[in-house]
């Protein structure tokens, strides 16, 4: 027997609950100064010079690199300890709603209240799926968290006025329900990876979480945490790389020579340039800014803004380890398609 298992139950949930909140002042702190650390470490330690494209990849990976897997311990913890207390009938009749297509407006809503990047959304997404919410409903939510951020929003305001903020806000929601609704009718449950669905404690699967204890819910947050890390670590740190390179490279001109007004297809050039980008609605917005002032249509900017956040290849590839490739395929199908029309549609408006 440990040490903690003599102690009384009142000191072993005091110990607990000051584990709990030093790891959570411990999170937070590495959060706050995870750029703060990189800056000093390339550009004053290394001497890197800060607007260097090299200092910019190496920058952007490091940083991300570091964020990103923050983020994804921090949501897997949370949301596998507050799904083992959800209940998996009322979590369905919540955000599945009895009249089709009412819970996936409802999610992409929430997924609008919870700014997750589009990596950090995955972790919620198995969440979910695991606590029995239709797989089309999620899918709102998982396109909509990242598509949708109240920073981009600001910033659009700020830029642009508010009739440009509000159609990003609108035509975000569409992409969300529409792609989430045409998804779940193709009942595509059949095509997520069986382990989604399980939930584990001790490394065995159980059917219930009720009844347990608040230790044993603790618990398999971490195991899920260790779990998930393994299965993806490799692929989010390629995904990631290969974002920072193009993120770092990539020259503005391109996007101008290509998918300037003079170019019909303009809007899918667009698309398919901001599918291998990896940034979040507000990292990418200084490069709208720029490609706004040289000349590029309203509608084509935001769908490039959007499939980068929406459509991110890191996200590809981490979603990979949870959707086999039929369902991958077409969830970036249909959400390309609607992100390619909302970018039409904007500039027939705006111009």
């Amino acid at each position: 027997m440990s040490i903690t298992e003599r102690l009384p139950a009142s000191g072993r949930n005091r110990s607990r609950t000051l584990a709990l909140v030093g790891a959570a002042a411990a999170w937070i702190f590495a959060y706050s100064v995870n750029g703060w650390v990189w800056d000093r470490l390339l550009y004053d330690v290394v001497g890197m010079k800060a607007t260097a494209r090299l200092t910019e990849t190496i920058h952007f990976f490091g940083y991300d690199s570091v964020k990103i897997i923050l983020l994804l311990v921090g949501i897997i913890f949370v949301v596998t300890v507050l799904r083992s207390y959800m209940s998996i009938e009322r979590t369905r009749a919540l955000l599945g709603g009895k009249r089709e297509g009412v819970g996936n407006v409802m999610a992409a809503v929430l997924g609008i209240a919870t700014p997750f990047c589009s990596c950090s959304a995955v972790p919620a997404f198995i969440g979910f799926v695991a606590a029995g919410v239709p797989i089309g409903v999620t899918l709102s939510f998982l396109i909509a968290s990242p598509l949708i951020n109240e920073i981009a929003v600001g910033m659009l305001f700020t830029m642009f006025g508010w009739r440009i903020a509000a159609l990003y806000i609108l035509s975000g929601l569409a992409v969300a329900v529409t792609a989430g609704f045409v998804l779940g009718r193709l009942g595509v449950q059949k095509w997520v990876e069986p382990f989604v669905f399980e939930t584990r404690l001790g490394g065995q699967v159980i059917d219930s979480t009720a009844g347990l204890s608040f230790a044993q819910r603790l618990q398999m947050g971490r195991e899920e945490v260790v779990g998930i890390l393994r299965k993806i670590w490799p692929y989010l740190l390629i995904g990631i790389g290969m974002g920072a390179v193009i993120h770092g490279w990539a020259p503005a001109d391109f996007f101008t020579r290509y998918a300037g007004a003079g170019n019909a297809f303009g809007v899918l050039v667009a698309v398919v340039i901001g599918v291998p980008l990896y940034s979040n609605a507000a990292g990418i917005m200084p490069l709208v800014q720029v490609l706004h002032e040289k000349g590029l249509p309203m509608g084509t900017l935001l769908a490039f803004m959007m499939s980068v956040v929406a459509l991110s290849l890191p996200e590809m590839i981490l979603l990979r380890r949870v959707l086999k490739p039929p369902l991958l395929a077409a969830f970036a199908a249909v959400v390309a398609v609607g992100i390619t029309g909302v970018g039409y549609l904007f500039n027939s408006i705006l111009t």
